[in-house]
This record gives structure tokens, C-alpha cells and sequence, in this order.
């Protein structure tokens, strides 16, 4: 094991009916001013939004609003974002929705202390110094963005999809209502477990030894999703099924599983070169690429891949265990194979060039992956 330093900000509020401590809890971690940032219409059908709206009101605090975030979110919105939180003076921003909104927010909160292009952040110019304060009320578990200062950005000038990292955009705080996801569309719940269950095993296969606790924090979370994810697509309103994968997502990805060890992410750069060039959903992506990668990099450390199958799936082979994980996403309805997205092969030398600049790096550190080994996994997953 590692040394490591773990801190974990985010305050927490969990459980039915959180969403009305939204106004108390954002006066005082947000202000008084705050950008009220969220998706489409589903939280105005929902009625959620008028809830906020009235409790950030009897709060005292006065909002201003930027809707329209879109899967994958754009650069183009940000920079709408950083416009209107400067021209109003905004004190923080309070994200409404999933992955895409939050992280959305994130990017604004870092460009309005900036002076540059926020895109800056994204290409690794420069890093953040400071960000307005982010609170989140939750509505789509899977990205786990709610806890943590990662946030991924697509600038559809090149296609292409990229990550920033700042301690300063970790949320002061998360409202977590299960109650809010149970009118997700199936397919929206199993693309945001099979991004919550990639967030683990992307930590699980490591070259560090001697990290057991985080071995089976990391299998016990893998099995809660395996056990509840059916639960809650054959019946959605089990709130104590919504509840398991809310809160599953948020440990998959606050940095808790990432102490003492150092993970791969190889399937993430790969699936954010995809999603870039065909805005396919990030957790339907993944589903298509982790058996693939896994195929390929199991001679590694053939061991912890049968750990693997053993503790998570009860089966006894490395294969086994592959298969097992496949034939999860397979129940789930989602793709097995990059064709099931309407990807064939006409752009796979493009996508793998983006992941390695050309040649220069390469991604992964369970296994480093060139440009070959990335066009090697696609072919075996097209």
C-alpha cells in the first residue's frame, strides 16, 4: 500500500425529502446570489424545480438561472455560464441534475475567477486557482461527480472530450433524495451503474500490492451494484434499491477507493475519445469497452483478475469472471458491441490517435496502452 491523504469535503444530506433543506443549506454555503444550473425539462415536470425555487426564496436567496445542459455537456454553455454569473455577480452555483450538469457547474465556477479561456483547464494550460462554492442537489447517480473535483468538458470544435481537476470545484455539498431518481428512464439507470460499477474496477486492477481494505470496499461495492441495479430497473419505485446505487455511486468515485493504490483508466480515455466523436452515453461506452480491455490486459496480473471473478462473481476463472461481467451488462440492456451504438471501424485510427497525442503517451498505468493496443480493443469489441 501507498501513502496516501484523504479528504472527503462534501457535506452529505441523504434520504426522502432532503431537497426542502436546499434554501438553509445554500445560504450558507452558497451566498446569497446564486446561478441555479440544471439539464431539460424533466425537473420542471417533475415539479422539482419550483420546490428549490420556493426554498432558496424563503431562504432569502435570490436566483438567477441557466438551463439547457445536455449529455456530455458543451463548451458553448459554459461560457454562456461565466458570462451571466459575472454580469450578476453571482455567489455560488447550485447544480440540479446528474454528471453533465454538475460537472457543467464545475466549469463555470473555475471560469468566472479566471481570465483566460476556461478551456485552458481542459487542455492542462493551466489549473485552477480558485472557483465559486458548488452545491448539488441530486438527481442521476452514475458519475459521481457530486463528491469529487474531477469534471469532464466536450468542445465540439475538434470533438473532442476532455477532463480537469481542481479541489476547488469539490461541491461544499450534495442533497441526496432517492426518492428523485425513481422516474429515470431504465436505460438512464443502467448506463449510470455501469459508470458507477467502471469507476470501481478501474481502481480495482492495480500493480500496487498489499491493499486488501480497499480490495473489498471496492468487491463490496461492485456487489451491492450487481444486486440492486436488476432490482431497481424491474421495479423502480424500491426506494431502498435507489438508495443502494445513490449512494454506491458517490463512494465508487469520492477518492475513498483510491487510497493506497493507483488505478488504470485506460477505458475512461478511451470511452471519452468515443463519446467526443459520437456523444454516445459515457456509461454505455464503458459497458462496450471494459470486457474488451480486460481480454486484452489479463496476462498482467492474471491473479487479481481471478480475485476477481471469485469474490465479486463466485466463479472460479479469470474468463469466467470477464464473461460474467458482460453477461451483467447484456441483463441490463445495454451494448456489448460498438455496432449496438452505430460505430463501425471507419474512425478507430482517429479515436485511438486522440487518446495518445498522436504517438506521444500513452494511457493506462495497470498496462500502458499505445495506439496499437487502443485499435487492438476496438476491433475486439466492434
Amino acid at each position: 500500500m501507498q501513502n496516501f491523504v484523504f479528504s472527503a469535503p462534501t457535506q452529505i444530506i441523504f434520504g426522502r425529502g432532503t431537497e426542502a433543506q436546499v434554501g438553509e443549506v445554500s445560504k450558507q454555503r452558497l451566498g446569497n446570489k446564486v446561478l441555479l444550473h440544471y439539464g431539460q425539462s424533466s425537473i420542471i415536470k417533475s415539479g422539482l424545480k419550483e420546490r428549490i425555487c420556493s426554498s432558496l426564496a424563503e431562504a432569502g436567496v435570490e436566483v438567477v438561472e441557466l438551463g439547457g445542459v445536455l449529455p456530455n455537456p458543451r463548451l458553448n454553455l459554459v461560457q454562456e455560464g461565466i458570462k451571466l454569473a459575472r454580469d450578476h455577480r453571482i455567489s455560488g452555483i447550485l447544480a440540479v441534475g446528474g454528471g453533465s450538469v454538475i460537472d457543467s457547474a464545475k466549469a463555470i465556477a473555475m471560469g468566472v475567477k479566471y481570465h483566460g479561456d476556461v478551456w485552458d483547464f481542459y487542455t492542462g494550460k493551466t489549473v485552477a486557482e480558485g472557483a465559486l462554492p458548488l452545491g448539488v442537489v441530486l438527481t442521476i447517480p452514475g458519475s459521481g461527480s457530486e463528491a469529487g473535483g474531477g469534471t469532464v468538458l466536450t468542445n465540439e470544435d475538434g470533438h473532442l472530450k476532455r477532463l480537469a481537476w481542481s479541489a476547488h470545484v469539490i461541491p461544499q455539498f450534495a442533497i441526496m433524495n432517492p426518492e428523485l431518481t425513481v422516474t429515470l428512464p431504465a436505460y438512464q439507470t443502467a448506463v449510470g451503474g455501469a459508470d458507477i460499477m467502471a469507476h470501481v474496477i478501474e481502481r480495482y486492477f492495480t500493480n500496487v500490492t498489499d491493499v486488501d481494505v480497499t480490495d473489498r470496499l471496492c468487491e463490496a461495492i461492485l456487489s451491492t451494484m450487481i444486486l440492486y441495479l436488476p432490482v431497481a430497473l424491474e421495479k423502480p419505485e424500491d426506494y431502498a434499491a435507489r438508495a443502494e446505487i445513490m449512494w454506491a455511486g458517490t463512494l465508487a468515485h469520492n477518492g475513498l477507493l483510491d487510497t493506497g493504490r493507483v488505478g488504470d483508466w485506460a477505458c475512461h480515455a478511451i470511452e471519452h475519445e468515443l463519446s467526443g466523436l459520437y456523444d454516445v452515453p459515457h456509461g454505455a461506452g464503458l459497458a462496450v469497452l471494459l470486457p474488451g480491455w480486460m481480454r486484452f490486459v489479463m496476462q498482467q496480473d492474471g491473479q487479481r483478475f481471478e480475485q476477481f471473478a471469485q469474490r465479486v462473481w463466485q466463479v472460479e476463472t479469470a474468463e469466467e469472471g470477464i464473461e460474467k461481467l458482460s453477461e451483467f451488462f447484456k441483463r441490463l440492456n445495454l451494448p456489448s458491441r460498438l455496432s449496438e451504438l452505430d460505430i463501425d471501424d471507419s474512425r478507430f485510427l482517429e479515436l485511438a490517435q486522440k487518446c495518445t497525442g498522436n504517438g506521444q503517451f500513452t494511457v493506462g498505468n495497470f498496462v500502458e496502452l499505445d495506439t496499437d493496443d487502443i485499435l487492438n480493443i476496438l476491433e475486439m469489441v466492434k
